[in-house]
C-alpha cells in the first residue's frame, strides 16, 4: 500500500470534529514510570493509554509481575478522575498477548500455589470486565490463551485484519484448559459451540474469521509503508482509532450491546437452557475432540 492511504485514513479522521488531538490542540500527560516496567501510561485527552512491552522479549506474556502491574494501572483507572475510559494495546507489532508465561505455571509445586495464582488472575480479569469506565483492547498481532482472555475481558476489541493477527485458545495442546474465564467469557459474544470449538481444538482463527464470529467487534486494515515501517504505521492508526472508539463508548455515542440480535443466535440462545439440548452440543464437540 502507498502514503496515499495512511494520509487518507488520518484525512478521514480529521474530519471528526471531536478528534481535534490530531490537529495539533492535543494534550498528551505520561505517567510517571515509577515501578512500572511492562507498561507505558498516557492520558490522551481523558483517554488512558496502557501499551504493554515487555522488556527483552519478542512477545508480551502474562506472568506475576505483568498481572500485578496491570492491578496498579487499574487502580489509576478508577481513582483518577480525568480518566474516561482507557485502551490497551501492545508496543509489539506482532503479539497482542501471546498467553500465559509457561515457566510461571511450572513454578507452581503444590495445588494451592496453582489456585492462588488463578484467584488473582481471576481478580484482575473482573476489575477490567466490571470497571465503570469501557476498557477498549486493540489488536495486532497474536492474541492467545491469557492474551485472548485479557481482550474478551475488556468492554470492547478492536483488531487489525492482517496475516499476524490471530485469535486462541491453545491451551488444550498442553493438557490444560483456559484457566482464566475465557470458556465463560467467549460465550456472551460468540456462542456456547463456537466457544467448545476453540478451547476443545485449540484453533487460531484470523481476525476477520473472528470479526464474523462474534470475538471481534471492529476491524483495522493495515496500513502501506510511509514515512516508518507499515507495522508501525498501522500501530498508531490502531492506537488513533481506539482512542476515538474508547471516548464515543465513554460518551454514549456508541452503545455496546450484547445481545443476540440474529434469529439464528436467538434460537441457539433459548434453546441451550435445555439439557437435552446442552448434552448433544457436548457429545458432539467431545466426538470432533476425539477423531
Amino acid at each position: 500500500m502507498s502514503n496515499s492511504k495512511i494520509f487518507n485514513a488520518l484525512k478521514i479522521l480529521r474530519t471528526r470534529k471531536d478528534l481535534k488531538y490530531l490537529a495539533g490542540s492535543h494534550i498528551r500527560t505520561y505517567a510517571a514510570a515509577g515501578s512500572q516496567v511492562h507498561t507505558k501510561c498516557k492520558n490522551v485527552n481523558g483517554i488512558y493509554v496502557v501499551t504493554l512491552d515487555s522488556p527483552n522479549t519478542k512477545v508480551n506474556s502474562l506472568n506475576t509481575a505483568v498481572m500485578e502491574e496491570v492491578n496498579g494501572v487499574l487502580n489509576e483507572i478508577e481513582s483518577n478522575p480525568s480518566i474516561q475510559a482507557a485502551v490497551l494495546i501492545s508496543g509489539k507489532p506482532g503479539c497482542f498477548i501471546a498467553g500465559a508465561d509457561i515457566s510461571m505455571l511450572e513454578a507452581c509445586k503444590t495445588k494451592d500455589e496453582f489456585v492462588t495464582l488463578s484467584k488473582r488472575g481471576h481478580e484482575i480479569f473482573h476489575r477490567i470486565e466490571r470497571s465503570r469506565k469501557p476498557i477498549i483492547a486493540a489488536i495486532q498481532g497474536s492474541c492467545l490463551g491469557g492474551g485472548l482472555e485479557t481482550a474478551l475481558a475488556c468492554h470492547y476489541r478492536i483488531a487489525v485484519k492482517d496475516p499476524k493477527t490471530g485469535f486462541g485458545l491453545p491451551e488444550v495442546m498442553l493438557g490444560l484448559l483456559p484457566g482464566g474465564g475465557g470458556t465463560q467469557r467467549m460465550p456472551v459474544p460468540t456462542s456456547v459451540p463456537t466457544t467448545l470449538d476453540l478451547a476443545l481444538t485449540g484453533k487460531t482463527v484470523k481476525a476477520d474469521k473472528a470479526k464474523k464470529l462474534g470475538i471481534v467487534d471492529l476491524l483495522v486494515s493495515p496500513l502501506g509503508p510511509g514515512l516508518s515501517k507499515p507495522e508501525e504505521s498501522t500501530m498508531r492508526y490502531l492506537e488513533e482509532v481506539a482512542i476515538q472508539i474508547a471516548r464515543d463508548i465513554a460518551n454514549g455515542k456508541i452503545k455496546v450491546d450484547r445481545s443476540k440480535k440474529g434469529l439464528v443466535e436467538k434460537i441457539t440462545a433459548s434453546v441451550m437452557q435445555w439439557d437435552m439440548v446442552k448434552n448433544m452440543i457436548f457429545n458432539k464437540a467431545k466426538e470432533q475432540v476425539m477423531k
